[in-house]
């Protein structure tokens, strides 16, 4: 169950009640990432990275522009309290 719409497809995945039912969703969710990623899109959409999608960051942008993001974010947060840990673990 999902919206597909402005380029962006959003997906809400249904988890069945097996034992292994939530690691057959993360297991879907990760293919659809790769393959956005394969047609050159982005693991964010208009939402942003979640905790969820964070694991995907370096594939996408690759070390040296994570390593350019950490230190804008620690050049504008210093201390680390504008949403500790949501992106970066530092």
């Amino acid at each position: 169950m999902g919206h597909v719409g402005d380029g962006n497809f959003h997906t809400v995945l249904m988890i069945p009640p097996e034992p292994d039912g939530l690691e057959r969703v993360m297991a879907l969710d990760r293919k659809i990432v790769a393959r956005a990623l394969a047609l050159e899109g982005s693991c964010s959409g208009e939402h942003g990275i979640g905790l969820g999608k964070r694991e995907f960051l370096s594939r996408e942008h690759g070390a040296d522009s994570l390593d350019l993001m950490r230190q804008i974010k620690s050049t504008l947060d210093p201390r680390g309290i504008l949403n500790p840990g949501k992106i970066f673990l530092n």
